[in-house]
């Protein structure tokens, strides 16, 4: 196929879709190499920015998903939404602040490291997705491993974990919330205002920090 046919393909692909789709399967499914594909979602990348189109091609580490421009949300939500969807607390997002650059990481450790109990906040990120399930510790009780979720990188606009805000080098054990990492979480808070809609989630109880 010549490369206008191809963009049309990926963006059909990419559209009927409605999830990140991997770039493997694009590959085969489109009969191009990983080069040449990379070439031609960065053609549609650059159009659609350039042009202003209500949306946008994201490279989600090894996959591409479409997605709705974050400049048109407002207009999204009045027209699609009966109601303002929930917004993360701040509770959730020092919970997945502290997951998404020390991942993957027990509850336990997540509970040491804010000096409150974080059950109720991590289950409320595993059902919004931004978070995920990453195996067990190998010590006694076998905890669970926390890690972030595609939906989480998509969420607050990120490509990868690398295009996070650095952190400086420090010890964790037994670490309260740094100043460096609350600005982390004070920048995580103006990606979300900006953020695709999700869907509408209950609070914390009032009593969480």
């Amino acid at each position: 196929m010549e490369i206008k046919e191809l963009e049309s393909a990926l963006e059909g692909v990419l559209f009927a879709s409605g999830e990140p789709v991997a770039v493997e399967r694009l590959c085969l499914g489109l009969e191009v190499d990983r080069p040449t594909l990379d070439a031609v979602a960065q053609r549609l990348m650059d159009k659609y920015s350039y042009e202003r189109r209500g949306i946008r091609l994201l490279r989600l580490d090894t996959s591409y998903q479409l997605c709705s421009a974050p400049e048109f949300a407002p207009y999204i939500r009045k027209t699609l939404e009966s109601r303002k969807p929930a917004r993360l607390s701040q509770p959730a997002l020092e919970v997945l602040a502290i997951i998404a650059y020390y991942q993957p990481v027990t509850r336990a450790y997540v509970d040491q490291v804010r000096g409150v109990d974080s059950a109720y906040t991590v289950s409320l990120l595993l059902e919004r997705e931004l978070i995920e399930e990453a195996g067990r510790l190998a010590v006694p009780g076998r905890p669970t491993l926390f890690r972030t979720t595609k939906n989480f990188l998509r969420s607050f606009g990120l490509s990868s974990l690398e295009e996070l805000p650095e952190l400086p080098d420090a010890s964790k054990e037994g670490e309260q919330m740094t100043l460096e990492l609350e600005a982390a979480v004070a920048k995580l808070k103006a990606q979300e205002e900006g953020e695709e809609s999700s869907p509408a989630q209950p609070e914390p109880p009032a009593g969480e920090e």
